[in-house]
């Protein structure tokens, strides 16, 4: 008997009603489920829920953060660091575990839907009907996107597996292949019309979560992206391709309702509208978020699992951020602090004489998104005490640095995006990363209309008309964030795009992606450094230090592995070795 591999065993078995044909024990066949109005619309619901959340522990496999549990023996940040991962361990020793089987669960699942929605013998209109088949496309292409930004090119499947299905004739498609077909869900989901029922813009009651137009035209953008990006472009797509699908994307959802988040707090309750909508709920039906244009995972409780030491029932301080992502927020001027190192180990900084940065109070000045984003010394506390108690990470002091205590930080900063200051034990009002937002589209877009025709010109797609610096500067403006300046060529806009890319989507799990496609992982993750802040006498003295080198910036690490295991069993049935570069065992 062949061996199945375990992702597709269901779907082999689901594929055959008389398999499912147990009468007198409670269970229903798929013919009766999809010839029950109810029935057809709890399975569609069941397809969803398939999405690796994101969250702010990614940070600390990226030079984003150094985790504080990089002291702890057998922590996976420590191992992770140390290149001590295989492709049997890498599930329990990475940010999301191996989704490889659950993501294949979600588009086995859609499969049998868009399957059995074809005959379904039910009382809905053929407008309901094309709404649901809408959403299942949409579904399976975000998880056909989900899996080969993690793994690269995977097999396709748009069918159910038959009972007997012959499994070693299957192949890895190439990554431009898997994206042919993710384009094409998307838009078989965007040629149902808007419209209720219909596959709408908007999201009503009971309805948080589903897919919708802007998700299609997100995910489409972003495969195209990634598919143009270095490290995959086979010359299937070209920069202007993504740029005119990206800008089709972005011009709708504009036309659309959505915008970036510009509500401007209370100085009590936040810093910026930016800090704002880190901690503030997506779902609303759009009436006051405006910009989130799909969310998955919960809450996070920063407060306890990545806060502050000086903080009640506290545990520890988890993704610690380095002085890299500190040097990455320019100041307030639009200059960036910081022009590089004169040492190799990054300890010795060239100062911008025109960024007005002074060494002795690095802290002053900076973009808004920083104090939105980072506990910093000196830092106020309680936003409704501005004179009240300040952040102390100076050695010795409340939030002091340490190398040894999980509970205080490792680099002499703490991570407060997403923390709400009110936030603790029972009283948790702290926030949760955004799949995809608005503000990654600008972005997306601005990489892409560089790269086809430099930071000036415009792309037009019908209606939409925008260049590269707009869409940033779009971004920027909402940030409170000066200008990119006009007449910069295509390399320079680059270097200060991705800067820009790395603050407003700091800690949102697309630096880990970021570096990978862009194939700078070598440099990016050789080694972190911290910032170790001393008091004597009321005179603060700043001192850059650098961690211990990380193993994890190899290319093995490029890409997730196959769990060993399940490459063997492949490898046994066609005869091909699916593992990823540099995971063999």
């Amino acid at each position: 008997m062949k061996k199945i591999f375990p992702f597709l065993l269901a779907a082999a078995a689901l594929a055959c009603n008389k398999q499912l044909d147990l009468p007198q024990d409670g269970r229903i066949t798929l013919g009766e489920v999809f010839n029950d109005y109810d029935y057809t619309r709890g399975y569609l619901n069941s397809c969803y829920g398939f999405v690796p959340g994101p969250h702010v522990d990614r940070s600390s496999f990226t030079d984003e953060a150094q985790d504080c549990d990089d002291i702890t023996a057998n922590s996976r940040y420590r191992a992770w660091y140390a290149g001590d991962v295989t492709a049997s361990s890498y599930g329990g020793q990475s940010s999301d575990g191996q989704p490889w089987q659950r993501l294949f669960e979600g588009i086995r699942k859609t499969n049998v839907f868009l399957s059995g929605i074809r005959s379904a013998n039910i009382v809905a209109t053929p407008e309901e009907r094309n709404s649901w088949v809408a959403q299942a496309h949409a579904l399976r292409g975000l998880y056909y996107f989900q899996l080969i930004k993690r793994y690269g090119g995977v097999p396709i499947f748009d069918k159910p597996l038959p009972i007997g299905y012959d499994f070693s004739k299957d192949r890895r498609a190439k990554f431009s292949e898997v994206v042919a077909f993710i384009v094409k869900e998307c838009d078989s989901a965007l040629m149902v019309p808007p419209g209720r029922p219909g596959f709408n813009w908007d999201i009503y009651e009971n309805q948080y979560g589903i897919m919708t137009r802007a998700v299609a035209y997100a995910v489409k953008s972003q495969a195209m992206l990634y598919a143009a990006s270095p490290l995959w472009n086979d010359g299937s797509y070209s920069w202007q391709d993504v740029a005119n699908t990206t800008g089709e994307a972005l011009g709708a959802c504009l036309s659309n309702g959505y915008s970036l988040f510009s509500e401007v707090p209370d100085a009590a309750i936040a810093q910026n509208g930016y800090a704002l909508y880190h901690f503030t709920t997506s779902n609303d039906m759009r009436t006051r978020d405006k910009e989130t244009i799909y969310h998955v995972g919960g809450q996070m409780a920063m407060w306890q699992n990545a806060g502050l030491p000086s903080t009640p029932s506290m545990t520890k301080s988890g993704p610690n951020p380095t002085q890299e992502m500190i040097d990455r927020y320019e100041m307030a001027n639009g200059e960036a602090p910081i022009l590089g190192y004169s040492d190799a180990d990054r300890l010795v900084p060239i100062v911008n004489p025109a960024s007005g940065y002074d060494p002795q109070n690095p802290y002053t000045g900076r973009d808004p998104r920083f104090y939105a984003s980072i506990w910093y010394n000196g830092a106020v506390r309680r936003l409704d005490q501005p004179a009240g108690k300040k952040i102390e990470t100076f050695v010795g002091g409340t939030e002091g640095i340490s190398e040894d205590n999980r509970r205080n930080t490792r680099t002499g900063y703490y991570i407060r995006k997403f923390n709400n200051w009110k936030s603790a034990q029972n009283a948790n009002a702290d926030g949760s990363v955004r799949l995809i937002r608005l503000a990654e589209l600008y972005l997306n877009f601005a990489e892409a209309a560089n790269q086809a025709v430099g930071p000036d010109a415009k792309v037009t797609v019908g209606a939409f008309s925008m260049s590269a610096r707009e869409a940033v500067n779009a971004v920027r403006a909402r940030a409170g964030m000066p200008a990119f300046p006009a007449g910069m060529n295509k390399e320079t806009f680059e270097k200060k795009y991705r800067n820009e890319r790395a603050v407003e989507l700091a800690f949102e799990e697309h630096r880990f992606f970021d570096v990978r496609r862009w194939k700078i992982l070598q440099q990016t993750d050789q080694f972190v450094t911290g910032m170790r802040i001393t008091k004597v006498n009321d005179v603060l003295s700043y001192q850059r230090f650098k961690f211990t080198a990380r193993s994890s910036n190899e290319d093995r690490f490029l890409l997730y592995p196959l769990d060993q295991g399940e490459a063997d069993k492949i490898r046994e049935l066609t005869g091909v070795n699916w593992q990823n570069p540099g995971w063999n065992e």
